[in-house]
C-alpha cells in the first residue's frame, strides 16, 4: 500500500486519493479480519509524503510556487521539490512500515450491534459512514435543529468525534466539521449525495461508482503522463529557447489536458465545475493577500529580526530550523495552506536581512507546511480518516510526532546541501 499510494499521490490531489482508498482499505481489512485502524492513518500520512515530491502533489506546493513567482523569483520545476521530498518520503514509508502497527490502536467498539444492523438490512437499509465537510449546512447546529432525516432521508444512529462515540441524546449534539455520522440508508443515498460538497466522504463498504470503460482508463492515464512530461520538458532551457513566445508551464498543459478530457467525455458536461477545488483557489487568493499585508505592514521584518536575534550565533542553518518549526506549528494548529501563507513573508525577510539566497527557505516552507502528522486538524486527509477509523487525537501524536521530527531533521540537513545559501 505505502509505496504505491505515495506514487499516485505525487501526481494527484491528496484528498481524493484518501477518499477513494479509505473505504477500499477498510473493506479489505474487515474481509481479512484485521483492524482497519492499523491502515488508515498510514494511508493519510503516505499521501502527504507522496505529495511533497512534485509540484502538483499538494496544493501547498502550488501556493508557495505562486508566491515565489509573485515575489519576482523563478518558480519550482515539476520535480525540483522531489530532490529532498523523495528522501523524506522513503524515510517516512520505512518508519510507518516498521512502527505504525505497534503504535496504532486495535479496532474500537461501536454502539450499533450486529443484530440491529441485520434488522435494518432486512428492511433494505445498510450502514453508511458520512464525514461532514465545511460546507455542510448543519455545522454548529444540533442534530435536532437541523433535522438530518428531513434533509437527506436517512436516520443518524451514531456520531463520532475525536475517536469517541458521542453518548446521550443525539438530537442535542452540535455538529462540527469532520464529525462522522453513521446512518442507515437505502441504495439511493450515496448516488444522490456521493459527489456533494457537503460530505468529505460517504462509505458503505461497497463500490458506489460504476466501473468506467477500459479504454477511457488507459486514455486518461496516457493524458496524465503526457501532461507531466510536457510540463517537465517545457521547463528545460532548450524548450524555452525554441518557443520563446509561449510559456509551456504546468498551467498550459493542465488546460490542454482538461479540454481534451472534456471533449472526449471522460467526465460529463454537468461535472465540469465539480472537479474545481474552489476552497483551494480562494485559499490561494487569500494567501497572496496575507503575504502582502505582512510585508507591507512591516510585521514580517519585525518577526524576522526577532528570529535572527535568537539564532545569531548559528547562522542560516539555525534560521532554517526555526522557520521549519514555526511553519510546522502553524500547519498543525490551522491548515497547511494558511501556514505556508503566514510563513512565506518571514522567509523573504529572513533571506533579505541575512543577504542569502531565499530558495532554501522557500523549500523548507513546502516541506514543513505539508508535514502535518501530529494532529488531525492541519490536513484534511487526517480529518477524513479520523472519523472512518474512529481515532483519538492522541493516536496522531503517538505515531505522527516521530514522523514530524524525521521530516524536520532531513529537511534541515538536506535542503542547504541541495540549494546552498
Amino acid at each position: 500500500m505505502l509505496p504505491a499510494i505515495a506514487f499516485i499521490s505525487a501526481f494527484l490531489n491528496n484528498t481524493p486519493v484518501v477518499v477513494i482508498f479509505a473505504p477500499i482499505i477498510k473493506r479489505w481489512a474487515e474481509k481479512v479480519k484485521l483492524p482497519a485502524t492499523k491502515f488508515l492513518i498510514p494511508l493519510s500520512y503516505v499521501t502527504i509524503l507522496g505529495g511533497i515530491c512534485t509540484l502538483i502533489g499538494t496544493s501547498t506546493n502550488l501556493v508557495v510556487h505562486g508566491m515565489v513567482i509573485d515575489a519576482g523569483y523563478q518558480g519550482f520545476s515539476m520535480f525540483e521539490l522531489g530532490k529532498v521530498g523523495i528522501f523524506i518520503a522513503v524515510a517516512g514509508i520505512l518508519y510507518l512500515w516498521f512502527f505504525s502497527s505497534r503504535l496504532l490502536p486495535d479496532k474500537r467498539e461501536e454502539t450499533i450491534s450486529p443484530e440491529e444492523e441485520d434488522r435494518e438490512e432486512q428492511q433494505g437499509l445498510h450502514r453508511v459512514e458520512a464525514v461532514l465537510a465545511a460546507r455542510f449546512p448543519g455545522i454548529n447546529k444540533t442534530l435536532g435543529e437541523f433535522d438530518f432525516k428531513r434533509h437527506y432521508g436517512v436516520e443518524v444512529k451514531e456520531i463520532r468525534r475525536n475517536g469517541k462515540i458521542l453518548e446521550g441524546d443525539l438530537n442535542d449534539i452540535r455538529l462540527r466539521e469532520g464529525d462522522t455520522l453513521v446512518v442507515m440508508a437505502d441504495d439511493t443515498f450515496i448516488p444522490a449525495w456521493g459527489e456533494s460538497s457537503v460530505f468529505m466522504m460517504l462509505a458503505n463498504g461497497q463500490d458506489s461508482e460504476p466501473v468506467p470503460d477500459k479504454r477511457k482508463k488507459w486514455f486518461a492515464l496516457t493524458l496524465l503522463v503526457l501532461m507531466i512530461t510536457g510540463a517537465t520538458v517545457g521547463e528545460l532551457p532548450v524548450t524555452k529557447e525554441l518557443f520563446p513566445t509561449i510559456q509551456l508551464d504546468m498551467f498550459f498543459f493542465v488546460c490542454i489536458t482538461t479540454i481534451i478530457m472534456a471533449w472526449t467525455k471522460i467526465f460529463p458536461a454537468r461535472k465540469y465545475t465539480k472537479y474545481i477545488s474552489w476552497d483551494i483557489l480562494i485559499t490561494i487568493a487569500c494567501a497572496f493577500a496575507i503575504s502582502k499585508a505582512m510585508v507591507n505592514s512591516g510585521v514580517a521584518d519585525l518577526v524576522a529580526g526577532f528570529i535572527i536575534d535568537l539564532s545569531d550565533r548559528y547562522g542560516p542553518h539555525a534560521l532554517l530550523a526555526v522557520l521549519f518549526i514555526i511553519t510546522n506549528l502553524f500547519t498543525e494548529l490551522i491548515t497547511n495552506n494558511a501556514a505556508a501563507a503566514l510563513a512565506f513573508p518571514l522567509a523573504l525577510s529572513l533571506s533579505a536581512q541575512l543577504g542569502v539566497d531565499p530558495r532554501p527557505f522557500f523549500v523548507v516552507i513546502c516541506m514543513a507546511a505539508s508535514a502535518s502528522f501530529s494532529t488531525p486538524i492541519g490536513y484534511q486527509t487526517n480529518l477524513i480518516v479520523q472519523g472512518v477509523g474512529n481515532y483519538k487525537f492522541t493516536d496522531y501524536v503517538k505515531v505522527g510526532l516521530p514522523l514530524n521530527i524525521l521530516a524536520f531533521l532531513l529537511s534541515v540537513f538536506l535542503i542547504p546541501l541541495i540549494w546552498p545559501f
